[in-house]
């Protein structure tokens, strides 16, 4: 097997056991229509904090779960109902905090682009800078929380593919990849490259999927 196949073969096994996307797990069907990208941007924000991914999820579904799918439901949700989902999802550590970020989000949003990410969209115009930079305008949406975004979203938005953050970079040199995200991108299709994102940043934040990747990658 030549080293080219070889890191194909990693790329399919990563895909295959470990390319759910966060988005998927959290039930969302991403696509380019306002409450999905809400519910994304929602689901990224809570992934951006230093708390379990499995919290994050679970939290962003109790959210959901209790209304709060759109930017309008989210700001007319009273403080403590956010604090509510979010407690039952397991957000407790930072559950106070984060309901007031996504209330103000929630308001911003609404004010600035009438609650559609689409807009946001067609103001940045192509400009990766520009869309992250609208992105981490939004309260607790920093970098991390940015990065997460448009790695889940670039499936659609695609004009911002290939996307692959420094942590999604990270599982790949774990895994003996190519830390070139254009090198990486030929690995597998334009359509997986969301999924791809994925499993290469659980192969950053857990060494079992590393060696599970990589001993399947040998059978």
């Amino acid at each position: 097997m030549s080293p080219r196949d070889g890191q194909r073969a990693i790329a399919r096994t990563l895909l295959d056991r470990h390319g759910e996307t966060y988005a998927a797990q959290s039930g969302i069907r991403v696509g380019n229509t306002p409450q999905p990208l809400y519910q994304l941007l929602v689901l990224s924000c809570l992934l951006s904090a230093r708390i379990r991914a499995s919290v994050a999820v679970a939290s962003a579904r109790a959210l959901f779960d209790a209304g709060m799918r759109t930017p309008r439901r989210m700001a007319d949700a009273t403080w403590q109902q956010r604090v509510d989902a979010l407690g039952e999802g397991g957000y407790r550590r930072y559950d106070e905090r984060t309901s007031t970020q996504l209330g103000d989000g929630a308001a911003l949003l609404l004010a600035t682009y009438g609650g559609d990410l689409r807009r946001m969209r067609e103001a940045a115009d192509g400009d990766l800078g520009a869309l992250r930079g609208a992105l981490q305008g939004l309260p607790g949406l920093g970098p991390a929380g940015s990065a997460i975004f448009l790695r889940e979203v670039q499936g659609v938005w695609t004009e911002f593919a290939p996307f692959l953050d420094a942590k999604a970079v990270q599982g790949a040199e774990r895994l003996g990849l190519p830390g070139e995200s254009g090198k990486l991108a030929r690995l597998v299709g334009t359509d997986e490259m969301a999924a791809f994102a994925s499993g290469l940043v659980r192969a950053a934040l857990d060494r079992s999927v590393v060696d599970d990747v990589l001993e399947g990658s040998r059978a």
